[in-house]
């Protein structure tokens, strides 16, 4: 028996500990090394990081990377499938602008359920796929109140295009955005199995409930500020530090440990190295706007936090993750409300998690599909020994 035997091996102290380490099946689309990070498909993320969003989508639904024809193939196809149904707008035009962004992507999700599901995985992870960068992109206006003059969606542009052509914010850069959202989407398209938005996306699903009302429910698992919004609270504790300077922005990290708060944009669960996620945003980042403020002191963290993190012997992995220099990048491209930063990350997760849920429910078991979940919760007097 190898060692992996012992992770079924299930005793008191696994209980009411969110399941952590439970292995509960298996993931088609990726996985986590503690050396390499997230891999897609097999493919380690720092390979992907500057592909397209379309050829990555491609990759996780099928399994491998597009040739050219298949990768023009697959765009035409996306674009074909990105009118929005009528109604959604009228929907948006209701919600309390004072709502949270993530709040909205649910809603949104749901909508576009109710308005155009075809009640099959496949075709409805691919149209909510193709049809979620207007969603975001009428969300941004409908949420601000820029109603007027909302340019047609022009689906013969790319993902991303399709949204900052609908946002449609001035005196910006369009290509340096699509170029960082781009990168940004690729980054957080998935992340194994077991975390827990994929998680709750194929539990809801396993009910056979839609897949709009699944991932609405991973959107709502997604932004908790300990999981999805943690980069808007990222970006938010790198403008408190206000500094680059190595000694200031020590005592300011200090000084949030002595606290005891968090120090944002560092650690992971897997992970003991730096997240080759961070590094490659962080290269991008170098690239397109080195002397951003924000972007001068994410620099210094880098160097400065995993220093004084690891001082504490219980700290495991003090490296950046995937969150450190997210929020910097989108505040430099003219996305300056953090408010907004989770949808992003929604909107990366809609291709991972469908694409989890498309073969869990079609494929998994010869086809029949994963049964509905249903982990076994056990009264506190009993123990597992006397739990059939």
């Amino acid at each position: 028996m190898g060692d992996e035997d012992s992770l079924f091996d299930l005793t008191t102290a696994h209980l009411n500990t969110g399941m952590r380490g439970v292995p509960v099946g298996t993931c088609r689309t990726s996985y986590v090394t503690p050396t390499e990070g997230v891999h897609y498909c097999g493919y380690p993320i720092a390979e992907l990081a500057m592909m397209s969003p379309e050829d990555v989508v491609f990759l996780l639904f099928n399994k491998e990377l597009p040739d050219i024809q298949q990768s023009v193939k697959f765009r035409k196809e996306l674009q074909s499938r990105g009118q929005l149904p009528e109604g959604v707008e009228e929907v948006l035009a209701s919600l309390p602008k004072d709502g949270h962004p993530m709040d909205w992507l649910s809603i949104g999700i749901h909508t576009l359920g109710m308005l155009g599901s075809v009640d099959d995985w496949k075709e409805d992870a691919l149209n909510l796929i193709a049809r979620i960068p207007r969603l975001m992109g009428l969300i941004f206006r409908y949420r601000e109140g820029r109603v007027e003059n909302i340019p047609e969606d022009n689906l013969s542009l790319p993902l991303v295009g399709r949204f900052t052509n609908t946002v449609d914010f001035k005196d910006i850069d369009k290509a340096v955005m699509n170029r960082v959202l781009s990168t940004y989407l690729v980054l957080h398209m998935d992340h194994g199995g077991g975390n827990l938005s994929t998680f709750t996306g194929k539990a809801v699903a396993s009910s056979h409930a839609n897949i709009y009302s699944s991932l609405a429910g991973a959107m709502n698992a997604l932004s908790g500020p300990l999981h999805g919004r943690a980069n808007q609270s990222c970006f938010e504790f790198v403008k408190n530090i206000g500094t680059s300077v190595p000694s200031e922005v020590e005592a300011f990290v200090r000084a949030e440990l002595s606290a005891r708060r968090p120090v944002f944009g560092f650690g992971h669960a897997v992970l003991r190295t730096e997240d080759p996620r961070a590094a490659a945003q962080f290269a991008l980042g170098e690239e397109i706007c080195p002397e951003d403020e924000y972007f001068k002191t994410i620099r210094t963290l880098r160097e400065v936090a995993p220093r004084v993190l690891s001082e504490n012997p219980k700290i495991r992995n003090p490296n950046a993750n995937v969150d450190i220099a997210s929020g910097t990048l989108l505040n430099f491209v003219g996305l300056e409300d953090a408010e907004y930063y989770t949808t992003f990350f929604g909107w990366a997760r809609v291709a991972g998690i469908g694409a989890q849920i498309v073969d869990e429910r079609t494929i998994m078991r010869d086809g029949r599909g994963i049964p509905i979940y249903r982990p076994k919760y056990i009264a506190e007097s009993q123990s597992l020994r006397h739990v059939e």
